[in-house]
């Protein structure tokens, strides 16, 4: 089976190349024959069709002129990224084409060419695209359903994209382009690593047939098994007001022994976040961005890794990779969170935002007996290997695969 991958970027940028990459690995060593059509972009990793991707897009100075027009009319509707594809796709033949980041950069012309020379799609919902102009539900901080029932004209109001009415302007124009056009009509299912972003999709009124529930995964072969416990608390993200960093900050100072915390990220918050570390005399280290081994050595010296976000999470890796190399997992009950904790068992989780809360299940967790912790990791690699590994990932995808071509794969 032919298999055309389609993302905005052709480079490990974030978790959702992260899941893209290993998508198309699996699917190769199973012996199927996998490409990817990107963006052309100066970290791409070398590929069989760049010489088709459209050009790179420098959407960080958009300003009034003509050139901004360009890239505006690129970011809703790209006829580059659809001539480009249409030639790669007339040299692969792609029985299936599987989208994920794909809006705002090669945009969704490339559903309307797909759709032209009778190739069948599936997308993966990384984000929360198909519900929010800006991606996150997310408005100056907090979350926000304003364009619930197509309103995307909040989105402008409000200035959420970047507190910017220019930003904000160009994606509910595009949010507003692909509704009225039915963009997404073609998409024969759109693939959801949370079961709460399935139900939310279908709250705003999604077809359920449509929307498929498949896990993330993380490839247990690859993810070293936990050796020792840990001696420090670690914080795994962006640095930014959504993820909770102040929240955790603020109930460490409430123990009455004040654990070492290690935040690897970076984002916005950094200096204020370190400010606020600092006035309170709290032990916190900050690593910067991390990947790869340094990242892998990170969360192996972790005793418990927080996640206090306080934003609709889908299925954050960060949380998966912390189970899979066996740490109990203090996170917030929100989002796709709760269905990769199991209360009490491979970690807690907390009512986000909530600080007394948070410094309870801190308390819980830092007092319990070394054994007890090491159970509770134990517990937490299990979940992994029998509910997000590459085997049953695989299993779940290419049965969406054959359901759409209409016979089984093997």
């Amino acid at each position: 089976m032919r298999v055309l991958f389609l993302n905005n970027f052709c480079y490990l940028r974030g978790g959702s190349e992260k899941v893209l990459f290993e998508e198309m690995r699996i699917l190769g060593e199973a012996g199927h024959d996998v490409e990817i059509y990107s963006r052309g972009h100066e970290k791409n990793v070398p590929t069989k069709f760049e010489q088709y991707f459209p050009p790179p897009l420098d959407t960080e100075r958009l300003g009034l002129s003509p050139a901004t027009v360009r890239t505006v009319k690129e970011l809703i509707y790209s006829d580059t990224s659809r001539r480009g594809l249409r030639k790669a796709i007339d040299q692969f033949g792609p029985d299936i084409a599987h989208a994920h980041n794909i809006y705002g950069r090669l945009s969704l012309s490339v559903l309307d060419e797909l759709k032209a020379a009778g190739v069948p799609v599936v997308l993966t919902l990384h984000d929360y695209k198909l519900l929010c102009p800006s991606y996150l539900m997310l408005n100056h901080g907090r979350i926000c359903e304003r364009c619930r029932g197509s309103r995307f004209y909040n989105a402008v109001i409000t200035k959420c994209h970047r507190n910017s009415y220019l930003a904000s302007s160009v994606y509910a124009m595009e949010a507003w382009f692909n509704h009225v056009f039915r963009k997404y009509e073609s998409v024969r299912y759109f693939i959801s690593p949370s079961m709460f972003l399935r139900h939310k999709a279908i709250e705003f009124g999604w077809d359920p047939d449509k929307i498929i529930h498949i896990r993330n995964f993380v490839d247990k072969q690859a993810m070293a098994a936990f050796a020792v416990q840990g001696d420090y608390c670690l914080f795994l993200g962006r640095l930014s007001a959504e993820k909770g960093v102040k929240t955790l900050l603020r109930a460490l100072k409430g123990l009455p022994s004040i654990p070492r915390l290690v935040v690897a990220g970076d984002g916005p918050d950094r200096e204020a976040l370190g400010k606020l570390a600092k006035e309170n005399i709290l032990p916190v280290d900050f690593t910067g961005y991390v990947q790869g081994a340094e990242l892998e050595k990170v969360i192996m010296g972790a005793k418990v890794v927080i996640l206090p976000s306080e934003w609709y999470e889908n299925a954050p890796l960060s949380l998966l990779e912390a189970l899979a190399h066996g740490k109990p997992v203090i996170g917030a009950r929100i989002g796709g969170i709760p269905e990769m904790i199991d209360d009490g068992i491979n970690g807690y989780l907390f009512e986000p935002g909530n600080v007394a809360d948070l410094l309870m299940k801190l308390e819980a967790l830092l007092g319990m007996p070394g054994d007890r912790v090491m159970e509770m990791g134990r517990a937490a690699r299990r979940k992994v290997e029998r509910e997000y590994s590459a085997e049953a990932h695989y299993t779940r995808l290419i049965a969406a695969y054959g359901s759409i071509l209409g016979k089984p794969i093997a």
